[in-house]
């Protein structure tokens, strides 16, 4: 397992995390007994950070996590999960209720790092005066350590870079070998500030492991397709041949301190691990990735991803 520095916090994460969206069932049935055994090899097998959401099954990823770590494994880990979600008030109350509520989910004291949800939703303004003062508030009470925002939407992520307030960014599908439009204008910023990034979703919402998540749209499905047909010289092995490169892609980008893997099962967990030993693509597949879609995006708009 490699670590990094994560941005400005000062905290030291595994490059490889535990993304909770799977933990609760998002994509498919999760086996509850399963999930508590992967939850307990994966910091038995170096990984620190682990993110989730109150959104990701009802809250299911929160329970789930916070059951597994009540038996003394709390203190093994950097926890991050976020604020609010999809239909709900973005304002000053809510969001501090949103954040009571995951704690106690998650069975703890403190949440080392809480992320504004989708903060597309809402208008910026409401983001500003609303929801990142009251996470201020709970981090003035030490409920919350550090202050990150997740979107996939990159001109508003750079807005709320320059903002200076945050510790972290999250987003999703904008770097991953279909689409590494993130890199572009995105990443230089966040290394000049000091932020932390965390990468979502880099195997495409399952289009580079050949499952494609099933709210994706036919017309994102197949540009995925052709973009991925010319990504042959990249795949080892069959079948999924680009989960392990796509995987590489991002462990060793170096503006990159966290790439998410959405495991259910200690199988495809152990393999993801073997990814995280500091070996990316070589340089001229690098070299010809980065050639390849320059500044094109996959997902264009919510109404185009399907969701």
């Amino acid at each position: 397992m490699e670590y990094t520095t994560f941005g400005r916090t000062g905290l030291r994460v595994s490059k490889l995390g535990l993304g909770g969206a799977p933990l609760g069932g998002v994509f498919g049935p999760a086996d509850e007994h399963e999930i508590e055994k992967m939850i307990h090899e994966a910091i038995d097998g170096g990984i620190n950070f682990i993110d989730t959401a109150p959104s990701y099954g009802r809250g299911e990823s929160e329970r789930r996590l916070g059951q597994a770590l009540a038996g003394g494994r709390r203190n093994d880990i950097i926890l991050a999960s976020k604020a609010v979600g999809p239909g709900e008030s973005f304002d000053y109350d809510n969001t501090i209720r949103s954040v009571e509520s995951s704690l106690a989910r998650l069975q703890t004291d403190w949440i080392d790092l809480l992320q504004i949800h989708d903060a597309e939703q809402v208008p910026y303004e409401t983001v500003v005066n609303e929801t990142l003062p009251a996470l201020e508030k709970l981090r003035k009470d030490g409920k919350i350590r550090y202050i990150g925002i997740s979107t996939r939407i990159l001109p508003l992520l750079k807005r709320f870079v320059e903002l200076d307030r945050f510790d972290s960014i999250q987003f999703y599908t904008r770097y991953m070998l279909i689409d590494h439009t993130a890199k572009d204008e995105l990443l230089p910023l966040t290394q000049e500030k000091g932020i932390g990034v965390i990468n979502g979703s880099v195997l495409g919402l399952g289009l580079l492991a050949d499952t494609p998540a099933a709210f994706l749209r036919p017309p994102i499905v197949e540009e995925a397709a052709r973009r991925m047909a010319q990504l042959q010289f990249l795949r080892k092995t069959e079948p999924h041949g680009l989960v392990e490169p796509g995987m590489r892609f991002s462990l060793t980008q170096p503006a990159i301190h966290v790439t998410l893997t959405g495991a259910t099962t200690c199988e495809k967990l152990r393999a993801n691990m073997t990814y995280c030993d500091g070996r990316g693509l070589e340089p001229d597949e690098l070299s010809r990735v980065y050639t390849l879609f320059q500044g094109q995006n996959l997902f264009p708009s919510e109404k185009e991803v399907g969701k």
